[in-house]
C-alpha cells in the first residue's frame, strides 16, 4: 500500500525480542470508505438506540497542545524503526508473507479508513499518517499503536489467547484509538505541566530536592486516573472502529474474558492504571447499543483467518 501499510520483511525464528516500553496489553491500502449516512432530523430522532451512529466521546485534552504533534510522531517513528531493526537482528520480525502478518494487515486495511469518522474526534493528522503493521516474535501478550499509526502485535497475544478475527479487530481498534486520540501526546503534556508546577511550588516553598521528590510522587498519583480514562476511551472507540469495519463488537466481551483468564493475579483496579477485566466487560456491554447498528449495516469481511497453532515456543518461520 503506497500510503497505508508499509511492508517490513525479515526472517524470524525465535521469540527473543521483548521490548519493555510497550505495555498496553500486558497482564494486557488506506482507501477511503464511508459508512452510510443516517437519516437526519425527526427521522433520526425516531431511530432506536442500536441504529444511532456510533459512540460519543469528548474533545481531546488541551494538555496535548503543550507538546508539538510533529515532535511526538517523529520520535515514535524513530523508536518504531529501532524496534523493528532490533527485532530483525534477533530474527524476531515476521516476514510480509507470514500468515499472521497477512491477517493483521488485512484487518488493519478495514479499520483504518474509519480513523477520522467525525464522532470519534480523532486528530486530523491521522488522515496523513503512513500506517504500518508488523508482528514481533515474542510470547508476550501485547500489542500497541504508536503516534503516527505505527502498529505492532506480539505473537503471544495471537497464539496464547487464540484470538479470532473479531477479537483481533477489537485489540487493534483499541490500540489505534490511543493514537487517534493522541493519548501519548496528552500524557507527555501532563508530565510537562506537572513537572513545571512541581518546580515552581518547590522553589516558592523552599523545599529543595526533597520537596520536588515528594511533589513528584503526588504528580504521579494525579496522572494515574488519566491512564484509566484513556483505556476506557480506547475500548469504546475500538468498538466503534471494529463495528464499522464489519467485525462483531460483541467480541470485546470474549476478548476480555480471555484476558482475565490469562492474567490471573493481576493487581486490583485501584493499584493499576488499567481498568479490570470485569469493569471493561461492563463498560463494553453498556456501549454495545451504540455500535450494533453500525455492525448490522457494515460490509462484512469476505476472508476469515485462523489463529496460530498453539506451540511451546513461537517459531514464526515454521508457520509459513
Amino acid at each position: 500500500m503506497t500510503s497505508a501499510l508499509t511492508v517490513c520483511a525479515a526472517l524470524p525464528t525465535t521469540a527473543l525480542f521483548l521490548p519493555s516500553h510497550c505495555t498496553c496489553w500486558c497482564a494486557q491500502p488506506r482507501r477511503r470508505l464511508f459508512s452510510a449516512a443516517l437519516l437526519a432530523g425527526a427521522g433520526a430522532l425516531a431511530l432506536p438506540a442500536w441504529a444511532r451512529d456510533g459512540v460519543s466521546v469528548g474533545e481531546r485534552s488541551a494538555l496535548s497542545s503543550l507538546v508539538p504533534a510533529e515532535q511526538i510522531e517523529a520520535q515514535a517513528a524513530q523508536q518504531y524503526r529501532e524496534l523493528l531493526q532490533q527485532a530483525a537482528q534477533q530474527r524476531a520480525l515476521a516476514p510480509a508473507n507470514h500468515p499472521q502478518v497477512v491477517r493483521l494487515r488485512a484487518i488493519a486495511e478495514r479499520l483504518i479508513p474509519f480513523a477520522n469518522t467525525p464522532n470519534l474526534k480523532s486528530t486530523p493528522r491521522a488522515a496523513r499518517w503512513n500506517w504500518e503493521v508488523n508482528l514481533l516474535g515474542s510470547p508476550q501478550i501485547n500489542a500497541f499503536c504508536m503516534p503516527g499509526g505505527k502498529i505492532a502485535f506480539y505473537y503471544g497475544i495471537l497464539e496464547k489467547l487464540r484470538l479470532n478475527d473479531d477479537e483481533v479487530a477489537m485489540v487493534m481498534g483499541h490500540e489505534i484509538a490511543h493514537a487517534l486520540r493522541e493519548h501519548a501526546r496528552e500524557r507527555v503534556g501532563k508530565t510537562t505541566a506537572t513537572r513545571g508546577a512541581i518546580e515552581i511550588g518547590s522553589a516558592l516553598l523552599g523545599l529543595g530536592t526533597l520537596g520536588r521528590t515528594v511533589a513528584g510522587g503526588v504528580g504521579n498519583l494525579l496522572t494515574l486516573k488519566f491512564g484509566r480514562d484513556d483505556e476506557s476511551e480506547a475500548d469504546k472507540i475500538g468498538l466503534d472502529l471494529s463495528a464499522r469495519a464489519g467485525y462483531n463488537p460483541h467480541a470485546g466481551i470474549s476478548l476480555w474474558e480471555k484476558m482475565a483468564a490469562a492474567n490471573k493475579g493481576a493487581p486490583p483496579q485501584w493499584l493499576s492504571t488499567h481498568p479490570t477485566g470485569n469493569t471493561r466487560i461492563k463498560d463494553i456491554n453498556a456501549n454495545l447499543p451504540d455500535v450494533e447498528g453500525l455492525y448490522a449495516r457494515a460490509d462484512k469481511p469476505a476472508q476469515h483467518f485462523q489463529a496460530p497453532a498453539l506451540k511451546a515456543r513461537p517459531a514464526l518461520a515454521e508457520d509459513n
